[in-house]
């Protein structure tokens, strides 16, 4: 075989190889793992009177708040706080309201544990379990 033989076959191998490797990497992007938004898989429960709802999913939020920020932005969650002396008040979870007269409060558990914190400075962990309960301190 001739010089310029092995050169043509050479290159025509080195084609052949640079398009598998593309094909490769178009099939790897179109049917490859996706990306999931968000580091921290949480699960958030309401437990009211008249309703429960759960939610779960990804966040990057660093404390709850933030967290049930983001899921108030798709509208199937809704929150209404305010602050105190003990950081954030939760009076109202899905429509739900808490108040003296029925002498209830939101309670917030985290992983199974009465939360020791407000929402506003809970933190968030991967794999964290929160619970949102309309509770009597009676």
């Amino acid at each position: 075989m001739t010089k310029t033989g092995k050169t043509k076959k050479l290159i025509l191998a080195i084609i052949l190889l640079a398009a598998c490797v593309v094909c490769f990497v178009l099939l790897f992007l179109k049917f490859g793992p996706k990306a999931e938004k968000g580091s921290k898989a949480y699960v958030l429960e309401v437990k009211g009177i008249e309703k429960s709802a759960k939610y779960e999913g990804r966040t990057d939020a660093e404390f709850l708040s933030g967290l049930m920020d983001e899921l108030q932005e798709k509208k199937d969650f809704s929150y209404r706080g305010t602050g105190s002396d003990y950081g954030l008040y939760i009076y109202a979870v899905n429509r739900e309201e808490a108040n003296d007269a029925n002498k209830t409060y939101w309670a917030i558990y985290v992983n199974g544990e009465y939360g020791m914190y407000g929402a506003d400075s809970q933190p968030v962990s991967d794999g964290d379990t929160f619970i949102l309960a309309l509770e009597s301190y009676e």
